[in-house]
This record gives C-alpha cells, sequence and structure tokens, in this order.
C-alpha cells in the first residue's frame, strides 16, 4: 500500500471517528445526525429486514446503468462529431464550459410531461447530467492523440469507423477516465436526485420518504448505502485507470 494510499484512508477513517466522537457526545444531536456506526448497524438490518431494499435497489441500478451507458458512449460519440467539426465546436465550447452552472433539475417537469413519470425521465435525467461531461473530456482527449497516429491511419487507408476503432479510441483512452469518472458521479447524482424529487421507486425515492417521516435510522442507512457504492465506483475506476497509463505510458 503506499503513502498515498494510507493517508486517504486516514482521512477517511480520522473523518469517521470524529463523527462518531461528536455524535456520542451529544455535539451533534441524534435528531441531525446518528454516528456511523449506528448508520452501518442500520444499513444491515434494512437490507435483512426490510422486503423494498433489494426492488428498490435493482430499480435504481439499471436506471443508471442506462444512464451511464448513453452519457458515456453518446458523449463521446458526439465528442468525435464536435472535433471533427471546428467550426461547430467554436460554437459550442462556451456552452459546454457554462453548462454545469445552469441548475438542470428545472428541465424534470418538462422531462416528465415527455416521458412520463417512470424510468426513462429518470435515464435521460441522469445521462443529461454526465453527457457534457464526457463530451468535454472527449475533445481534451482527442486534442492530445499525437499527430503521427493520424498520419499512419491515413497512410494505411484506413476509414473513418477503423480510424476511430484502431487509433483514435486507444490513443485518448488514458485521457477519457477523467470524462468516465465525472459521467458516472454525474449520473449517480442525476438519478438519485430524480427519484428524491418524484418517482414510483428507487433508493432515491425512499430515502425522500425517509426524510419526510423524520426516520433518521433509515435515511442515514441509505445514505450510507449511496455513499458506499459512488466510492467503490470510482475506486475500481481509478484501478482501471491506472492499470491502462501504465500500459500506455510504459
Amino acid at each position: 500500500m503506499t503513502r498515498a494510499r494510507i493517508l486517504q484512508w486516514a482521512i477517511v477513517l480520522g473523518a469517521f471517528g470524529l463523527l462518531e466522537a461528536l455524535c456520542r457526545f451529544r455535539i451533534i444531536t441524534p435528531f441531525t445526525m446518528i454516528p456511523p456506526s449506528e448508520m452501518v448497524v442500520s444499513l444491515i438490518r434494512i437490507a435483512r429486514t426490510q422486503s423494498w431494499f433489494a426492488e428498490d435497489t435493482l430499480y435504481s441500478l439499471r436506471n443508471l446503468m442506462v444512464a451511464v451507458v448513453i452519457a458515456v458512449f453518446g458523449g463521446y460519440l458526439a465528442g468525435l462529431v464536435v472535433h471533427a467539426l471546428p467550426r461547430l465546436r467554436a460554437c459550442l465550447d462556451p456552452l459546454f464550459s457554462s453548462y454545469y452552472s445552469v441548475p438542470t433539475f428545472i428541465l424534470y417537469p418538462l422531462f416528465i410531461v415527455l416521458f412520463g413519470i417512470g424510468p426513462m425521465s429518470l435515464i435521460v435525467m441522469g445521462s443529461v447530467f454526465g453527457v457534457v461531461a464526457m463530451i468535454s473530456a472527449t475533445l481534451t482527449a482527442l486534442d492530445r492523440i499525437p499527430r503521427v497516429l493520424v498520419k499512419v491511419a491515413r497512410i494505411e487507408k484506413l476509414g473513418p469507423l477503423r480510424t476511430i476503432a484502431l487509433i483514435k479510441l486507444p490513443a485518448a483512452a488514458p485521457h477519457l477516465f477523467t470524462g468516465l469518472k465525472l459521467a458516472v458521479a454525474y449520473c449517480i447524482i442525476g438519478v438519485i436526485a430524480g427519484e428524491f424529487i418524484l418517482a414510483t421507486a428507487g433508493i432515491g425515492r425512499r430515502l425522500s420518504l425517509s426524510y419526510n417521516n423524520f426516520d433518521n435510522a433509515t435515511m442515514y442507512g441509505v445514505l450510507l448505502l449511496i455513499l458506499a457504492f459512488a466510492a467503490s465506483v470510482n475506486g475500481a475506476l481509478n484501478v482501471w485507470e491506472r492499470r491502462i497509463h501504465r500500459r500506455w505510458f510504459r
């Protein structure tokens, strides 16, 4: 284990320990937050005893997976098109830069009108959140592809599709992971927050119900589940990214 990894774990465990102490000594009241140890106990209890746990978790995971696929592949393809058209890129670059300054949730009523109350609205919300991060990362990654590789593709007379599959995608892969990680994070925010606002099922809906009912044990147990899932996905992507970087830059 590297020093950086040890430091990361020390910060995380220290933060949990500090919260545990603040909650146990009632500096933070139970009405505001329960101790992290009780969050873990609550999550285990929910997973064992609540019939809605598996159903709502699978519901959210399905919506999230579809949203991530749309955001990642759609963002990559859109990035390829925008990169190939410099005039279009000059027009869209300012929009990409300011995209996340606009509260995307204002579009949620429109999504409900267009797609109804159900999975489709949540998928669209998640993918809309994540797609621009992937587009921006794709443009940056394509800008960093060595020109010699593009010349090799021309010499070998590769078509556009083969150039993308054999040259551009492998060469850009080490730099695409920033967009991939951001897209996944934004998709999680979009889907869970969409469920929180208005949905018929899902972890976000369960979080909203427990919040409105002042059920802190369930609310913080579900929050811990979301936090653990997001951290696990980000950790897996980091491991994958390091492996690709080692292969590419060795």
